[in-house]
C-alpha cells in the first residue's frame, strides 16, 4: 500500500493559457491610412479563386519584384514583402480529381492544411515586427475556416508563455470575411478546440514535480467546480483500496504521491439526449514513469513526463465538454499515478489482483500503463443502469512498439468493433490526427500464460503494441470498445506546435468523433 506517512512539499499547477481568438477583432478592418508600425496582410482563399492570387500579388507588391512574384501564382503559400508589410496568400489546391491510396485518410484534410498553414504566421510577425494583421477570408470552406483559426490559435501557446504574466504578445489582428460576417458559432467552436487542445499540451509539459496525481486532482476541482456542467469526483488510494483496484495501486505504491481516479461526468440538460448512454473514455494517467524496478534507461526517461499523455487529452476533452456542451452524456475516467522506484516498489513476479478478480503476475514492472488502464476500464464498463456505458474508448502512451510501426504522428487504433474504429479512422482524417487500425490477434493471447495467476502484465519479443491490446481487452467485458495507442509529443516544430512538446494528441479526433454522434443523434 501507498504510505501515508510520507510527506511532499505541494507545487501547484498555476498557468493562463493564450486567448488570442478572443483578442481578435471580428468583422472589423483597419484604416488605409498606417500611421506607424508594420501591418501583415493574410489572405485565406478558396481553391476556386486561384486566379485572383495573381491580383493580390500585384496589389501589394512593389513595382520592381512583381514579375518574380507572378511566377509563384500557381503556388499553395505565396509569401512575400509587400509595400506595407509581410504578405501571406493561402490558396489549396483542389484535390478531388487526383486518386490517393488508403480512401485518402491519410492525405491532409482542409482544415489541417490551414491549420498547419496558420500555425506559421505568428512566428513571422514577431520577426518582421508586425503590429497590426488583417485577416480577408475569401468563400472558403468552414472546415478551412476553422481549420486557419485553429491552427492560429495553438501557435500563440508556448509553455513559458503561460508562467508569465503577460505570456507572448501578438499583434493586433483584424479579421473580416468577403459577402458576409463570421458565424458565431464557429467561432466558439474554434475557440473551445484551441483551449482544449493547449490544455492537454500544457499538462503534458508540466515537470512531473509540479504535475502529480495530487496536483493533477486538484487542478480538476478548480476547473469542473460545483458550477460546471462537468461533475469530478476523486477516488483517493482508500478508495481504490476499498474498489479492489489492486492493480491501480500497486503501480503507485513506490511513489511518496499516492495514486487516486477521477471520474469527470457530463449530462446533457434540454437538449433531448439525456435518455441516451453515455460514452465512456479512459486516461492513462501515469505522471512519471521511471520504469520502476525494470528501471528505464536514463535515455528512455528523459520524455516520461508525458507518460499521462492519455490523460491529459482526456482532460482537455473534459474542457472542450464544459465549453460546448454537447448533446450526449460522457464519462471521463483518468487513472493517475506515479510509477517510482523504492523498497515499497512492486517487483517483477509480484502478483496483483485487479478489480475484476484477475490475478496479474509483474512480468515487467515497465508495463505498468496498462494495469492502471485495466482497473479504470472495469470501473467505466461496470457502471450500472442509466451510467452503463455504449462503448468505452482508452487513450494512452502506452507502448514503444506502437512507435516504431508508425511513427510518431499515427496513433494506433484498436477496437473489437469495426464500426467505432471506422467512425475514430474518419475522425482522426478529417482533424489531421491520423490513426490506423492495428489487429487484435488472438493467438498472441498465448504469450500471456501464467503458472502463477491468470495472466502476466507483459510479453517479451515483438508484437508489443498487439499484446498490450490484448490486455486491455480482458477488461472490457464485451463492451464496444477502442483502444488508442498515442505518442502525445512532437519531437521538432511542426505546423502549429511551434516547439517540441506535448501535442494535445488526440484531443481534436475525440471532439470530432463526439459532434459526428450527436449530429447523428440529434
Amino acid at each position: 500500500m501507498t504510505k501515508s506517512n510520507r510527506k511532499t512539499k505541494k507545487k501547484q499547477l498555476q498557468f493562463q493559457l493564450p486567448q488570442l481568438l478572443t483578442q481578435i477583432r471580428w468583422n472589423k478592418t483597419v484604416s488605409n491610412d498606417l500611421k506607424e508600425g508594420v501591418r501583415g496582410h493574410i489572405y485565406v482563399l478558396d481553391s476556386s479563386l486561384r486566379s485572383k492570387v495573381g491580383e493580390l500579388i500585384r496589389s501589394h507588391s512593389p513595382a520592381w519584384q512583381i514579375g518574380v512574384l507572378s511566377e509563384q501564382s500557381e503556388r499553395e503559400v505565396v509569401h512575400f514583402a509587400g509595400v506595407q508589410g509581410p504578405v501571406w496568400i493561402f490558396c489549396r489546391r483542389s484535390l478531388s480529381s487526383v486518386p490517393t491510396p488508403h480512401s485518402g485518410r491519410l492525405d491532409d484534410s482542409d482544415y489541417s492544411w490551414y491549420r498547419d498553414q496558420a500555425g506559421t504566421i505568428l512566428g513571422y510577425a514577431k520577426a518582421y515586427h508586425v503590429s497590426q494583421l488583417l485577416i480577408s477570408v475569401h468563400q472558403a470552406s468552414s472546415a478551412a475556416e476553422l481549420g486557419f483559426f485553429v491552427g492560429l490559435g495553438l501557435s500563440a501557446y508556448s509553455y513559458k508563455g503561460a508562467l508569465a504574466e503577460t505570456g507572448d504578445l501578438a499583434p493586433q489582428i483584424f479579421a473580416v470575411r468577403d459577402g458576409g460576417t463570421f458565424d458565431p458559432d464557429l467561432r466558439a467552436q474554434a475557440g473551445a478546440l484551441v483551449e482544449s487542445v493547449n490544455l492537454a499540451r500544457h499538462l503534458v509539459n508540466a515537470p512531473p514535480n509540479f504535475a502529480n496525481p495530487e496536483t493533477l486532482a486538484a487542478l480538476a476541482q478548480q476547473f469542473f467546480g460545483s458550477k460546471s456542467p462537468v461533475k469530478l469526483q476523486v477516488w483517493d488510494a482508500a478508495r481504490l483500496a476499498k474498489e479492489g483496484m489492486g492493480l491501480h495501486l500497486g503501480v503507485g505504491q513506490g511513489s511518496a504521491v499516492p495514486p487516486c481516479l477521477l471520474h469527470l461526468s457530463y449530462r446533457p440538460k434540454g437538449k433531448g439526449r439525456s435518455n441516451d448512454a453515455p460514452i465512456a473514455f479512459v486516461g492513462k494517467g501515469v505522471t512519471f514513469d521511471s520504469g520502476g524496478l525494470d528501471i528505464k534507461p536514463s535515455s528512455g526517461m528523459r520524455l516520461m513526463k508525458k507518460d499521462m499523455g492519455g490523460a491529459a487529452s482526456l482532460f482537455g476533452l473534459a474542457q472542450w465538454v464544459q465549453l460546448r456542451k454537447p448533446s450526449i452524456p460522457i464519462d471521463i475516467y483518468l487513472g493517475l499515478a506515479e510509477n517510482s522506484v523504492d523498497a515499497h516498489s512492486m517487483r517483477p513476479s509480484d502478483v496483483l489482483t485487479a478489480r475484476n478478480g484477475l490475478r496479474v503476475e509483474i512480468h515487467n514492472t515497465d508495463a505498468e500503463g496498462r494495469l492502471v488502464l485495466a482497473d479504470a476500464l472495469d470501473v467505466a464498463v461496470t457502471a450500472k443502469g442509466a451510467n452503463r456505458p455504449r462503448m468505452v474508448i482508452d487513450v494512452a502512451t502506452l507502448t514503444g512498439a506502437i512507435k516504431v510501426g508508425l511513427g510518431g504522428e499515427i496513433a494506433g487504433l484498436f477496437a473489437n468493433d469495426d464500426q467505432l474504429a471506422d467512425q475514430l479512422n474518419r475522425a482522426g482524417a478529417e482533424m489531421g490526427e491520423p490513426n490506423w487500425r492495428m489487429p487484435l490477434y488472438q493467438r498472441y493471447n498465448r504469450g500471456m500464460d501464467s503458472a502463477f495467476a491468470d495472466l502476466v502484465n507483459a510479453v517479451d519479443g515483438f508484437g508489443g503494441a498487439i499484446t498490450a491490446a490484448l490486455f486491455l481487452e480482458k477488461f472490457v467485458k464485451g463492451c464496444p470498445w477502442a483502444h488508442m495507442d498515442i505518442y502525445g509529443w512532437n519531437d521538432k516544430p511542426m505546423g502549429p506546435l511551434t516547439f517540441s512538446g506535448g501535442n494535445g494528441q488526440p484531443v481534436q479526433t475525440l471532439v470530432r468523433f463526439l459532434e459526428s454522434l450527436a449530429g447523428a443523434t440529434s
